[in-house]
């Protein structure tokens, strides 16, 4: 499949991918599941290459993109990173600066980038 440069090609393709969709799985032969592949994967590189989201700029931006992808409730995130929920809270809200351990754990624990933290970090 050939890439998609507009909008109006996305369009297209992101009907007729739902038109097979709704056929059912089962119900595809196996031509029409390469295409729908096919078009899938150049729907999703038009996609990444015009709908470009900003990665967070902040700490606590950040730590809400780990919690959404690890999907994680804050109470289950402060028992992730060794705090209490109050601590975490006062540090998402912006009324409390993270300190070195929250920093460490973040790290540690989030997989957050350490030059990000350090970067970011107002001790």
């Amino acid at each position: 499949m050939k890439a998609i440069k507009t909008e109006g090609e996305h369009k297209k393709i992101m009907s007729e991918i739902l038109a097979l969709m709704n056929k059912g799985e089962a119900n595809l032969t196996e031509k029409e599941t390469d295409k729908l592949r096919s078009m899938a994967v150049a729907a999703q590189s038009y996609e990444q290459s015009v709908y470009i989201i900003p990665p967070p700029s902040t700490i606590e931006g950040m730590i809400e993109l780990r919690m959404y992808e690890k999907r994680l409730k804050q109470k289950d995130l402060a028992k992730l990173l060794g705090t209490g929920e109050a601590k975490l809270s006062q540090i998402m809200t912006g009324k409390r600066k993270p300190d070195v351990s929250f920093l460490k754990a973040a790290y540690q624990k989030l997989k957050i980038d350490p030059g990000f933290l350090l970067d970011h970090a107002v001790v």
